[in-house]
């Protein structure tokens, strides 16, 4: 890389998270402002985990994320492997071109599009907005993730594999456990993380589609702050961002755990 590239690239991370460090230093002011910094303290830390509400909030922030990115993992992996065995190609384009629609979209048009549907059923069945919508919506943002990071692996394997895993007998069920998972494995678990951190991290959808009885980290960081900056909303997003980065850093080990095995596989075949 050229040293104006280099310079270009540091210019651009430093405006990317000098604000985050900004909110993350003074968190531990012992003056209760982003004034000036007086002192090291814990204690907006602390008011935080001594907030029964805040501490709801988080572990139903916490239960969505992980719901939303488990079953978007699952639906994203049967998704991606209809797709890739569908034959009949403008059906496939079209299913593509559907799936790719979510992730192009607004924000605003998908949260107020899922508020008017949960407002629709709620009119027949009485269920108001609330934790099931806040799931299904972030279900519904997170599959084309999924699939956009499983089907890259679906057309990189090699379909020798699985012709020689049917001629030595295996059954559809066999080879796709057999086989395919192992193969997409890689694809699903990046596709899972980047899911949760989707989940984690969503305002908009969720502002659209949360209920007076429930809420989420993001809508209610954005309700505090509405009333006012204090370093308990500092300490909440620093957490959170903490909590975003261990995430990625679990992805990458994982993925380079894999990788060596990958390596080690190969040295031993020649």
């Amino acid at each position: 890389m050229k040293i104006t590239g280099k310079i270009y690239l540091s210019i651009i991370l430093v405006f990317l998270y000098l604000p985050i460090f900004f909110l993350i230093y003074y968190s531990f002011n012992a003056a209760g402002n982003m004034t000036s910094f007086k002192g090291f303290t814990f204690d907006h830390y602390l008011s935080v985990f001594q907030n029964k509400r805040l501490i709801v909030i988080i572990v139903n922030t916490i239960a969505i994320a992980l719901l939303a990115a488990s079953i978007s993992t699952l639906i994203g992996i049967c998704g991606a492997i209809g797709i890739y065995y569908l034959r009949n190609k403008k059906l496939k384009v079209g299913l593509l071109t559907l799936n790719n629609i979510l992730m192009v979209s607004s924000d605003v048009v998908i949260g107020s599009s899922f508020l008017l549907l949960f407002t629709f059923i709620g009119h027949f069945t009485g269920m108001g907005l609330g934790f099931w919508s806040v799931l299904i919506s972030h279900i519904a943002f997170c599959v084309p993730i999924v699939v956009l990071l499983v089907l890259p692996k679906l057309y990189d394997m090699n379909t020798s594999m699985i012709d020689a895993a049917r001629d030595l007998g295996a059954t559809s069920w066999q080879t796709l456990i057999k086989v395919i998972i192992p193969h997409i494995l890689p694809g699903a678990i990046g596709g899972f993380f980047m899911a949760l951190t989707y989940s984690l991290d969503d305002f908009t959808v969720s502002f659209f589609v949360t209920g007076s009885g429930f809420s989420v980290l993001s809508v209610e960081v954005y309700s505090m702050a509405r009333k006012g900056i204090t370093m308990e909303i500092n300490a909440i997003s620093t957490l959170l961002f903490g909590l975003v980065m261990i995430l990625i850093l679990g992805y990458y080990f994982i993925k380079r755990g894999q990788q060596r095995r990958i390596e080690k596989r190969g040295g031993i075949l020649r």
